[in-house]
């Protein structure tokens, strides 16, 4: 093969790489500017290529006016710079000036190539290597000029852009440099012989790489489906040039083995055999890949398409239950079988009560080990291998959701917790204000009554205590909450609660040993039971064989000077509706109590908390209604005393 015909092929490998690529750039690129713009520049950069081969071709004038029309390259390549560097971040007034006054660069460079054209600044020589070859005469000093420059303007606009961004946007310049310098060296051979210096042009055989290199550099971080055509390219070249090696071994040492009629067959022709092997290989790689994959995994039908569909779907789910909705949904679907998905969330199993999985016989547990998400397949061992492979690779990644999904929880519960910080402020401010405003105007009020009938007088009283019950709840709720602990009976100190409470009608037991005790401020938890007992008797009064039943006990904690005490506070009176169960009922203002202010059981939570405990609303099989309070029998070191807001 000479070298003539090396640097023909280099040049229409290079010419259809720059069409591909334009074509592939036009299709992902749409409203893309930047992008529509490198497109172009890939071309003309293809337009100039065959330029040569058509030169090589013997038609000498049709070729000198194909590569005369270079300074359209750097045109188009200025345009891209501007817009790829003016996006994002990023909005320069210079860089606006010059991407309005573009079109007068593509006029001028237009001027320029016609200029080019009329003065014949090129002309075609023929070397010992080459059938034929372009130089520029003295005209065409101009047209190098002109394209230098505009070069040199567009990697000046890349230069500003690496200094004004930042992440991928600048990575990807910094790429673009590299590759620059990489299409300076190849391209740099194609002016030697216009200067007199008799050098094939090496560096050009490697042109097709410039092209497909400054292609990469801009998209790796922009379309990420590229890397991936990157990788296998990558691992495709890897393995050519292997095989080039390997023949060329082969080829030295055959005639020294005794294989000599191998050793007379042409290096070329070992190589072009060996790359259409190679060809023939990666053509027929993937669908043999499936054919096999069928044959081993039978009923398996992974694919990118199906990955990315249970990705972007599991990505969706705005909770647990919700997740495992998507979950079951996804894989039945795919294996056409009913499923069920357990997972475990602190200890406690979670799972989607749907139709299907009262039949479900196949199952993915999905559980924590410290802050890794693991699974485990179970009841899958006589399920065929595919429909095993597609459960393992659809728990690997239901795996990672509930990493993902347990993060977005935490960053919800954390910002929640902030606005309800701040809106406790704001409350506070609002309730000390309010109540300086309304408690003058309500004793003048009650002062005024006095003289009034007394049915009037009662009627008037008790809407005075209730605006002033409002007043006080607030205020409590929305103020800081100063703890004073001191060793208290829990037992003495709810009998003191229930005898002054108004239980007329209504039977009561108590089960507290008399000898628990814990750490706590007396006041603050007697205003819990108060509040507690107060709403228990709102629902419960005038209802035939009303009861209340308070117990207690004591539970080992995980330290054996942690100590848990559970208070369960059970009534018979009407059940808390479904909607209003859960998190809602210890919201301010949620009550269906008559007359209530709808801070009483937010006061309990604010309480509770602030002593390091919990307070949830529970089903009893034998209660409808059941508080249960959970409190550290003593307090954690160092807390004997805080204010909280």
């Amino acid at each position: 093969m000479t070298l003539s015909l090396m640097f023909e092929i280099a040049m229409l490998i290079s010419s259809v790489c720059g069409v591909l690529v334009a074509a592939w750039l036009l299709w992902r690129a749409r409203k893309q500017g930047d992008l529509q713009a490198l497109a172009g520049f890939a071309i003309m950069m293809a337009i100039w290529c065959f330029g040569h081969v058509v030169l090589f071709q013997g038609y000498e004038r049709i070729g000198i006016y194909i590569i005369l029309a270079n300074p359209l390259m750097p045109t188009f390549f200025l345009h891209f710079a501007i817009r790829f560097v003016n996006s994002g971040p990023v909005h320069d007034i210079m860089l606006d000036r010059l991407l309005r006054v573009i079109p007068w660069f593509y006029l001028t460079s237009f001027a320029v190539v016609l200029q080019s054209w009329w003065m014949e600044a090129g002309d075609a020589i023929s070397t010992s290597d080459t059938r034929s070859f372009f130089i520029f005469t003295e005209a065409g000093t101009w047209n190098l000029a002109y394209t230098v420059l505009i070069g040199m303007l567009a990697h000046g606009v890349l230069l500003f852009g690496w200094y004004c961004h930042s992440g991928n946007k600048k990575r990807s310049i910094l790429a673009m440099f590299g590759v620059g310098a990489w299409g300076l060296l190849l391209a740099t051979s194609f002016v030697f012989p216009s200067f007199g210096i008799s050098w094939f042009p090496y560096p050009m055989l490697l042109l097709p790489t410039y092209l497909l290199l400054l292609v990469y550099a801009v998209v790796r971080y922009q379309i990420l489906s590229v890397n991936a055509f990157a990788n296998r390219a990558l691992l495709w070249l890897a393995m050519t040039l292997v095989i080039l090696c390997l023949i060329a071994v082969i080829s030295v040492v055959s005639g020294r083995l005794g294989l000599q009629a191998l050793a007379n067959v042409p290096s070329w022709q070992l190589w072009l055999y060996s790359l259409l092997m190679l060809l023939v290989s990666a053509l027929i790689y993937q669908p043999l890949n499936r054919i096999i994959s069928r044959l081993i995994y039978p009923g398996t039908q992974l694919n990118e398409a199906v990955l990315e569909t249970w990705s972007s779907q599991l990505k969706e789910a705005q909770s647990w239950s919700h997740l495992i909705n998507i979950g079951e949904r996804l894989l039945a679907k795919q294996i056409r079988q009913s499923i069920q998905i357990r997972l475990d969330i602190d200890g406690e199993q979670s799972s989607h009560n749907s139709s299907l999985q009262s039949d479900a016989r196949l199952a993915i547990q999905v559980y924590k080990v410290a802050s890794d998400w693991r699974f485990a397949l179970l009841g899958w061992d006589d399920a065929s291998p595919g429909m095993r492979l597609t459960a393992e690779v659809f728990g690997s990644l239901f795996s990672t959701s509930c990493g993902l999904l347990e993060h977005s929880l935490a960053l919800a519960k954390a910002e929640r917790k902030r606005l309800d910080q701040q809106h406790l402020v704001e409350l506070g401010s609002l309730s000390a204000a309010m109540a300086h405003e309304l408690r003058n105007p309500l004793n003048i009020i009650a002062m005024a009554a006095y003289d009034t009938p007394a049915e009037t007088r009662q009627h008037i009283q008790t809407q005075l205590q209730r605006a002033d019950r409002l007043v006080s709840d607030m205020l409590v709720y929305s103020g800081g909450l100063t703890l004073h602990r001191s060793k208290v009976s829990l037992g003495a100190l709810i009998r003191t609660v229930l005898s002054q409470a108004q239980l007329e009608g209504i039977h009561y037991q108590l089960s507290i040993d008399d000898d628990i005790e814990l750490e706590a401020d007396s006041q603050r938890l007697q205003q819990v039971f108060i509040n507690l007992i107060d709403n228990a008797v709102a629902f419960l009064r005038n209802q035939a064989d009303a009861k209340l039943f308070i117990e207690a006990r004591v539970e080992q904690g995980a330290q054996s000077n942690l100590n848990k005490v559970v208070i369960q506070v059970h009534n018979n009176g009407p059940s808390i509706d479904e909607p209003l169960q859960g998190e809602v009922l210890f919201q301010p203002f949620v009550t269906k109590r008559a007359g209530g202010s709808g801070l009483g059981l937010a006061i309990v939570r604010r309480i509770i908390d602030a002593h390091g405990g919990e307070i949830h609303h529970r089903q009893h099989s034998d209660w409808p209604v059941t508080f249960e309070l959970i409190l550290p029998q003593q307090a954690p070191l160092g807390t004997d005393s805080h204010d909280t807001k």
